[in-house]
Parts: structure tokens; C-alpha cells; sequence
């Protein structure tokens, strides 16, 4: 954590925050990223000024000059985390000092103003204390909370931007993936990547996703849930998910993760799940695998389980894989294995507090 001074949150009233009774309805079927609370937060930065006038308000349209950097440029990074209710009545954050120095680091790859990681930590809790009455108390419900930023220097020249607006926004949400299936279906992208070498793949920046979304189109076409893309440079390497990382489990109960090369994101999730794996006696390799190795291991039985991970879905089975000449199935391509349930029991054991919390990863809001 940065030591940077902390700023003082200017607390402007809503006028007309959703009624009760309709916030009520909202949550009892809230879906993914569609349902927003009342409020946001915004903080502004601009050269030889440094961030100031920081406020909670209600949320609302933004007003951009059309020559605004983010635009013409896409100067642009976010974060993506969630807050559980708790027993108690209140509130937790899973690991946030992780996503805020994750944020420091994705600003520092665009050339942006990072944020101070004190500043990051503030901002959120004061959305989540402002909009508490949205976090769904529904089994599996959550308030998604998405910190962003982009460079508003009204400016047509190709440079960092000298001015940036920090934002957090909500969305109180349910399950990621809709649809029966408990283990996904996706779809290895061949014509397209994600990121390369010396590229922004391990920042969080919304072109890494928009660069994805042509071939998450390829996958939906083909009724696949999501698309894994394979290395930009021998096409043969699996590195990640369109917004997740990849775990496999072997026959001798070790797991396997793409190693984080500069191209991958570096997940939280991810992080976390090689820790209570390891905790719970298991290797874990951060090695390369290549889609040959996946579909030879998958029909010889020797791979029994894959799984993506990520804040948004959690742990989710990979049950089928397709490609353009073929498929194949991991497991029984319909269900979790056993070691993804238990790992996936143990991580949101942990996040809504029914379970120890050894790592100080839980962060108590109110």
C-alpha cells in the first residue's frame, strides 16, 4: 500500500434515489451488469494538480468533449470486484488491495496517472456504504463494483493525457452464465488472438476486450459460452479465456495454469486458487500447455477437470471444447469435477465468510 495522502469525499445528495419497492423487485432477478445502484464515485486528476475534487453523487450521464484523449486514443483501464453481504448485515470486499495495485499497474502499461492504492480502497468502500441496500441477499448474489478510468485531455496529438476522470460504478448482480449447463462450451479461437508479446495483455484495459469480442462472436455461432485464445506467435499455446484465466486437473490430482508471460492477465482469482490449492496439498504448475496436449490429454483420460476463474463467474468447468474440424470432452462435459467443486467451495467459503480467512483477503466494509 502507497502512503499517498487520502481525499476527502465530497457526499452530494440524490434527489430521486430508486424507491424501495422497486429496488426490491430489481434484486430478485438481477442478472449480470445490468441493474445499477443509485450512486457513483468520481475523482479527477490533472497535471501539476495531482487528484482532487473527489465526490459521491448520483449516478449519472458524464459530459466529454468529443476531442476528449479517450476517444482518438484509448487511453482507458478497470478494474472488476465484488462485495458480499455478511452474516452480520454487512458488508466485505474480497482482496481489493489486490485490484488496486493491479489498477496502479494497468495505468502505469497505458501511461496514465495510477491511482494511489489508498485512494482506489476509499473510493469503493464509499460507493459500497452509499449503496448498501443494493447488495443482493439472494444465495450467490453480489454487488460488482467497476472502477475505471480514462484520459479526458481535450487534445488531438498522440501523448499521454495530462487530465483523467477515476470513476466507480455498481451493479448489483447474480449469476454470470445463464442457461442449464454447469460446465461451459467453449470455442478455440484460429484466427484471432487476444495479446502478444510486449503488447497490454497483462494490463486491464478495454481494448484487450474489444479485440476479443469478434472472436466471442465466432464462439456464440458456433453455441459455444466462451472463446480460449492460443499465443500470438506459434498459435499453439493456450493462454486464456476472453475475460479468464485457465486451470487444468491431471489424473494425479496436480493442477496446470498457463504462466503469466505478458500476455496473460494476472488474475486474482487465478492467484487465489493456486494458493488454496497448494494449501490443500496439491501441485500446481504455472507451465505452458498447448491446445495438442489438451485434446490428446482429454481422450486419453489423463486430464480429468479444466476450469476458468475470474471475479465475475468465480470458478466455472470447462465441459467441451469445439474448433473448426472437431470437438472434444474434459470429464463427463456436463458437471464440475471434484477438485473444481472443492476449490470453488473453499474460495467463496472464504469470500462470504462462512470459512477461516488465514490471508487477511476478506475486507470488511461495515
Amino acid at each position: 500500500m502507497d502512503g499517498e495522502s487520502i481525499l476527502h469525499f465530497d457526499h452530494k445528495p440524490h434527489a430521486s434515489p430508486v424507491p424501495a419497492d422497486e429496488r426490491t423487485a430489481l434484486l430478485a432477478n438481477p442478472g449480470f451488469g445490468r441493474v445499477f445502484t443509485d450512486h457513483m464515485v468520481i475523482a479527477r486528476y490533472s497535471e501539476g494538480r495531482g487528484w482532487h475534487s473527489a465526490s459521491v453523487e448520483a449516478r449519472a450521464p458524464i459530459s466529454l468533449d468529443p476531442a476528449a484523449a479517450v476517444f482518438h486514443y484509448a487511453q482507458e483501464i478497470f478494474e472488476g470486484l465484488k462485495a458480499y453481504r455478511t452474516a452480520d448485515g454487512g458488508a466485505a470486499m474480497f482482496r481489493p488491495d489486490a485490484n488496486a495495485r493491479r489498477f496502479k499497474e494497468s495505468a502505469e502499461r497505458m501511461a496514465m496517472a495510477p491511482v494511489p492504492e489508498s485512494l482506489f480502497l476509499d473510493a469503493v468502500c464509499e460507493l459500497v456504504k452509499v449503496d448498501r441496500d443494493w447488495i443482493p441477499t439472494a444465495e450467490g448474489g453480489s454487488l460488482y463494483l467497476r472502477p475505471f478510468m480514462i484520459a479526458n485531455e481535450v487534445f488531438l496529438g498522440v501523448k499521454p493525457s495530462s487530465e483523467y476522470l477515476f470513476m466507480v460504478i455498481a451493479s448489483s448482480v447474480g449469476a454470470y452464465f445463464k442457461g442449464g449447463r454447469e460446465a461451459v462450451q467453449v470455442w478455440v479461437s484460429q484466427d484471432y488472438t487476444r495479446a502478444a508479446p510486449g503488447g497490454t495483455g497483462a494490463a486491464k484495459c478495454g481494448g484487450n476486450y474489444a479485440a476479443s469480442l469478434l472472436a466471442q462472436s465466432e464462439a456464440i455461432r458456433h453455441d459455444c459460452d466462451q472463446v480460449v485464445f492460443l499465443d500470438a506467435v506459434e498459435r499453439k499455446w493456450v493462454e486464456e479465456l476472453g475475460g479468464m484465466n485457465v486451470f487444468f486437473v491431471f489424473e494425479d490430482g496436480s493442477l496446470q495454469t498457463p504462466p503469466l508471460n505478458g500476455s496473460i492477465l494476472p488474475g486474482i482469482t487465478r492467484d487465489s486458487i493456486m494458493t488454496l490449492a497448494r494449501e490443500g496439498g496439491l501441485t500446481v504448475r504455472e507451465e505452458p500447455y498447448s491446445i495438442d496436449q489438451w485434446r490428446q490429454d482429454a481422450e486419453s483420460g489423463r486430464l480429468t477437470e479444466a476450469f476458468a476463474c475470474g471475479t465475475a463467474a468465480v470458478v466455472t468447468p470447462i465441459g467441451e471444447l469445439r474448433y473448426p474440424n472437431g470437438s472434444f470432452t474434459i470429464g463427463n462435459g456436463v458437471s464440475a469435477g471434484q477438485t473444481t467443486k472443492r476449490l470453488k467451495t473453499s474460495l467463496v467459503d472464504i469470500q462470504r465468510g462462512t470459512a477461516p480467512d488465514p490471508h487477511g483477503w476478506v475486507y470488511k466494509v461495515f
